[in-house]
């Protein structure tokens, strides 16, 4: 199949691919509306790919480097910015369409390479620095590690000449990318919640690593981002640099997300009753979440933004509800700051949900973490609901200290 080309700027192009069939992003995180692995190829004296797509999507990618390049022509050189394989896992094929292509990448990518394709680097394998400048052909590119954002290999690549950051997963998000694939061709309204997810899903953890990042790209002028996932920002990238600084400094807005765990419905109980009290004060943005029901991954996505946490579980089996267990275990690799934390819960014969929720402020003491939790026997009494009410107020005041 033909495809029609798609020019970012003279000379470089975008040969990406969408992948709608994958339930999971890393097996863990749903895509519901896709994910785009973007690729990049610059022409000219040399021709150079800048990043490549799953091995799954190759027959797509090879036929969209062919409708710039032709059957014939060749690739010279392969520029790796990050190692993850749904960019990396295509660069075998690559080299057996394209034998003389030569592989670029900091000592930490050859690393990689070796480990995950079994390829003999010793040859094709062209190293680069922190900060280091090199000529293919008439292009000129700047390399710079960003370690840990979000693997310890990760770097960006620079184009001075039209001010281009090729920034891997940086500035990406989920989604496809269906007809437009700028930042100025569609609604940012339908685009900004799947960037916020993929932000808090796959990087977020790695905040303290982003601001490092970019603080250490601040002096560069950037008109354009081609990160390797989502849109591609050639109108106001000034956006998305803010968006990832503002999550990645954990800022949050006046709000309550409340995520529960109910076998029988006593716990949702609490939580509707905590829902309505933080209404009743004002607080307009509640949103409730079924553990059960709602994906960890949507729920995260929320929560990095608004300022009040309320978790609440039942007991199973003398431990923490399995499905909130899940989420608790994420919450707690995430390290987030800038919350406000209570909670609640219920248990049979034996404590189990409440006693294990209320490590979560122990392994992150960034917490304004409410002391006051509440932990009933099986079912909630007209006392047990004061005690709600009481939690959901202190929840009022200390989000608007």
């Amino acid at each position: 199949m033909e495809y029609s080309t798609i020019k970012i700027q003279d000379n470089l192009y975008y040969i990406g691919v969408n992948d709608r069939h994958t339930h999971m992003f890393e097996n863990m995180w749903p895509l519901e509306k896709g994910v785009s692995y973007n690729s990049f190829l610059m022409t000219g004296e040399k021709n150079i790919i800048i990043d490549s797509v799953h091995a799954e999507r190759f027959e797509v990618y090879i036929s969209k480097i062919r409708s710039v390049i032709g059957d014939n022509g060749i690739i010279d050189y392969l520029i790796i910015n990050h190692m993850e394989p749904d960019h990396s896992s295509s660069i075998n094929l690559l080299l057996q369409a394209y034998p003389n292509m030569k592989l670029i990448g900091n000592s930490k990518t050859e690393e990689f390479i070796q480990a995950f394709y079994k390829i003999d680097t010793k040859d094709i394998f062209i190293k680069v620095e922190d900060g280091e400048k090199l000529k293919l052909g008439e292009h000129e590119f700047t390399f710079y590690k960003t370690p840990m954002v979000h693997w310890p290999e990760s770097m960006v690549t620079y184009y001075e000449k039209t001010k281009t950051l090729f920034s891997q997963d940086a500035f990406g998000g989920f989604g496809t990318l269906d007809g437009g694939i700028f930042d100025d061709e569609v609604n940012w309204r339908e685009h900004e919640y799947e960037t916020r997810r993929y932000f808090t899903n796959i990087v977020g953890k790695f905040s303290q690593q982003i601001q490092g990042a970019l603080k250490k790209l601040s002096a560069l002028q950037i008109d354009v981002i081609c990160p390797v996932h989502g849109l591609i920002w050639r109108k106001e990238p000034q956006k998305i640099i803010s968006l990832y600084d503002s999550l990645s400094k954990y800022e949050t807005r006046e709000g309550v997300v409340i995520a529960y765990g109910s076998m029988y419905g006593n716990t949702e109980k609490m939580a509707d009753i905590l829902a309505n009290t933080l209404s009743k004060n004002g607080i307009k943005d509640v949103l409730v979440y079924d553990v059960s029901k709602t994906h960890i991954s949507h729920i995260l996505a929320n929560i990095w933004i608004y300022k009040g946490l309320l978790l609440g579980s039942c007991s199973y089996n003398n431990s923490l509800y399995p499905v909130m267990e899940h989420a608790y275990r994420v919450l707690e690799i995430n390290k987030l700051k800038n919350h406000t934390l209570g909670i609640f819960g219920t248990y049979g014969w034996s404590g189990g949900g409440v006693k294990t929720l209320v490590n979560l402020p122990k392994s992150n003491p960034a917490y304004d973490f409410i002391e006051e939790v509440v932990d009933v026997k099986c079912s909630p009494s007209y006392e047990d609901f004061q005690k709600c009410i009481a939690l959901a107020d202190e929840m009022t005041k200390r989000i608007r200290a």
